[in-house]
């Protein structure tokens, strides 16, 4: 009942009230990353949602489009601007998805939505993570974000997955505060964000 139902209810009430209360942030962090990007402020990128259907994503853009002399784009780290940086440090890139919790694309908890091409790459049990809509954030993302490993990250999310639960979102949402106002997890070790994963064995 609650995974059907009721989660969703809270997902579009709450996500209306962060949407109306956080626009004057989002009107400055639209701003500020209109100068730093030259007039690029928005990232859109697919991504598999629920039963691994893909949708668009929407986040705030905090890296340039700066490429080296052979027209490749240049590391993350390197891409990240100043403005980026404190946008990430503060979780703001991440506000715009209320937008896609409000069209049903994402709850506010699950496992964070990741890349189209990672979905070869998944075991049996690491797929599971998509039984359930992603999230904004998730059982991961309080113990470790992109600080812990992926094949550590997986399990947390099947975790999650095994333990859906009104309670255990309530104590995700809380922590996830707590995870802000520390800046904690945010990169992985000699990353700007987290490494790409490129399959299992190969962490």
């Amino acid at each position: 009942m609650y995974k059907k139902i009721f989660k969703r209810f809270i997902d579009i009430i709450l996500s209306l009230i962060g949407i109306l209360i956080l626009s004057p942030v989002i009107v400055s962090v639209a701003v500020f990353l209109f100068i730093a990007n030259k007039g690029k402020v928005f990232f859109i990128q697919a991504r598999p949602g629920l039963n691994s259907r893909i949708f668009k994503i929407i986040k705030f853009k905090t890296m340039n489009d700066n490429r080296n002399k052979n027209g490749e784009l240049l590391s993350d780290d390197e891409r990240l601007t100043t403005v980026g940086k404190i946008v990430r440090k503060l979780s703001l890139d991440e506000i715009l998805q209320l937008i896609n919790v409000l069209k049903g694309d994402m709850s506010l908890i699950g496992p964070r939505p990741l890349l189209p091409s990672y979905l070869p790459l998944y075991n049996e049990e690491q797929s599971r993570r998509h039984d359930v809509k992603p999230g904004i954030t998730g059982w991961a993302q309080i113990n470790g974000r992109n600080a812990i490993s992926w094949s550590e990250k997986f399990k947390l999310d099947v975790w999650y997955v095994e333990n859906l639960s009104f309670w255990l979102d309530v104590k995700i949402f809380f922590f996830t505060i707590k995870k802000v106002f520390i800046s904690e997890g945010i990169s992985q070790e000699g990353q700007a964000t987290m490494g790409v994963f490129e399959g299992n064995g190969h962490e």
